[in-house]
């Protein structure tokens, strides 16, 4: 998830993200609500345009695509009743149930599909989530405007048919079935609202197990009610869930022990002095925050230079004593758990080799740091990091600047700034060094590796490297049949990404949460949209 996946917020957040669950309720005649909050706010509900991790934990709740993802991204029904491959794995053919409605009494049909993924491609959307459509027949002629929208592979026969056509096989494509990006929309709504589609909750309409309601575009609270036009309704337990904005982890603690929350993230400190209370739940993500620099600035274009600012972070101790919240170091931008290689099983970051910038070692930081600054012909560098402003960031934040200014001339400034706001600014690149992060939007490396490429436009810093997008080019056409030659080309083209310092990977997100004991049946996944409450319940 672009994420930047994508800065993220949660319930994502670039950038930083999070969704508190839980119960309040006492009596079974009341309204079966889970009361859940988040550390951001909402940026849209257009989903050709977010990249929030927030906004795609709502849309994978207000909406649903061909598939939905269940526990351990199990691919179940969805939209589509049956799907068919033909044996070259180039086309897919899919039937939908005729009873799947929009929440304005529009039928749900196969030309919302083919309307929604064209008009993500479109280059006037400006979509930073196109590039995952690359391998869908003529999508990266259409992103690089060498081909019509309209030549896109995907094609309605009739109302409830639609046949998607590959330019080679995609490993993970019914995984991607399942992430926001490819659900359907209803043009007529689009074509209603313009340029206010998805700012607000009645600006949008929606298909899945519940509606977004009370949400302004501004507000800090927001409702996702029981959709009554869903196809499943029978099956959806809950009247509804109500999110609430609360950015420091006190406040939320607070809430928690009066009943006010149902569940509530914890910092690192307070995590610590739980001990192992009975409701304390501990989450690992398939996250990577990492610094990147805007290489406009001839200082960070020298590889020295970030390869001491790399080398100058101690990230196990960042990790575990700054972060916390059960995040874990990793010299990898590839996250831990997200995928094991087709030969032996093995994790695909114990296959990537890590470079010395990757470890702490501020004696040898000290000296490439100086022997940059004089290959540009400086004495000293000041730079403005910029960040989000929840308070995990904050304290992130201060440590990166401790950190940094060990370094011998090197001053940085901190600005810590609101979710939606640090998206903007990182997708315009109007910074000199951020902390971004990239949350996986389905379990394969390439989730991570794609957004690297120079073209890419979640590729923030704007870094490239031939070698590298040949090499991710080959795991997504030529060897894309071939799982142990994509594997090798995917760890090859991490191997140059590290040893080129194309960004700093500082840590994996984890999430460690107060839950109520009536809290039942939501479906977490560290990858993709994380959570799932369909089936949830309160007990």
């Amino acid at each position: 998830m672009h994420l930047s996946r994508r800065f993220t917020v949660l319930a994502g957040v670039a950038s930083i993200s999070l969704i508190l669950v839980g119960c309040g309720q006492k009596s079974s005649q009341q309204k079966k609500t889970i009361t859940t909050s988040t550390d951001t706010e909402l940026t849209t509900v257009d989903p050709s345009k977010t990249t929030a991790v927030g906004t795609f934990n709502v849309l994978n709740n207000v909406d649903e695509g061909l598939f939905r993802l269940g526990k351990d991204s199990k691919v179940e029904p969805g939209i589509a009743t049956s799907s068919q491959v033909s044996k070259d794995g180039k086309t897919y053919t899919f039937n939908l149930r005729k009873n799947a409605k929009w929440s304005n009494g529009d039928p749900v049909t196969a030309q919302d599909f083919v309307y929604s993924w064209r008009r993500t491609l479109n280059p006037k959307t400006a979509s930073q989530y196109g590039y995952l459509f690359s391998g869908i027949k003529n999508a990266d002629k259409i992103q690089n405007k060498k081909a019509a929208v309209s030549s896109l592979g995907i094609k309605a026969d009739g109302k409830y048919k639609l046949t998607v056509t590959l330019e080679q096989r995609i490993p993970y494509f019914k995984l991607l079935m399942g992430f926001p990006v490819f659900f359907p929309q209803d043009s007529k709504t689009v074509k209603k609202y313009g340029s206010d589609y998805g700012t607000s909750s009645k600006t949008q309409v929606y298909n899945g197990p519940f509606v977004l309601k009370k949400w302004t575009g501004t507000n800090l609270t927001w409702t996702l009610a029981k959709n009554s036009s869903y196809w499943d309704k029978k099956n959806v337990k809950l009247d509804d869930i109500k999110f609430q904005v609360v950015k420091d982890p006190a406040t939320g603690l607070n809430l928690y022990n009066q009943k006010k929350l149902d569940m509530a993230q914890l910092s690192a400190t307070q995590a610590k002095q739980m001990g192992k209370k009975k409701d304390l739940v501990s989450r690992r993500q398939s996250s990577n925050y990492y610094i990147a620099f805007n290489l406009k600035n001839k200082a960070f274009r020298n590889l020295k230079i970030r390869q001491a600012m790399s080398m100058i972070i101690n990230r196990k101790m960042m990790a575990s004593k700054v972060v916390g919240g059960g995040a874990i170091d990793n010299d990898s931008f590839v996250s831990k758990g997200l995928a094991v290689s087709p030969k032996d099983g093995t994790d695909f970051t114990k296959d990537v080799t890590a470079p010395s910038s990757m470890s702490y070692n501020p004696t040898k930081a000290k000296q490439l740091f100086r022997q940059g600054l004089q290959e540009i012909g400086r004495s000293s560098l000041h730079f403005t990091l910029l960040n989000s402003d929840t308070y995990d960031q904050k304290q992130l934040s201060e440590y990166l600047q401790s950190a940094l200014q060990k370094l011998p001339g090197l001053t940085v400034s901190l600005n810590n700034i609101p979710g939606r706001v640090i998206l903007s600014r990182q997708a315009d690149h109007q910074f000199q060094a951020t902390v971004a992060n990239w949350f996986a939007d389905f379990s394969d490396p390439i989730t991570f590796l794609n957004i690297l490429t120079s073209t890419n436009p979640s590729n923030i810093s704007r870094w490239k490297n031939a070698t590298y997008d040949k090499l991710i080019k080959a795991s997504n056409d030529d060897d894309g049949s071939n799982a142990d030659a994509r594997w090798d080309d995917m760890v090859k083209a991490q191997n140059v990404a590290l040893n080129n310092q194309a960004i700093i990977p500082l840590y994996q997100s984890g999430e460690q949460w107060l839950i109520s004991s009536k809290v039942k049946g939501v479906v977490y996944n560290t990858a993709g949209a994380n959570y799932n409450f369909k089936n949830a319940y309160v007990k």
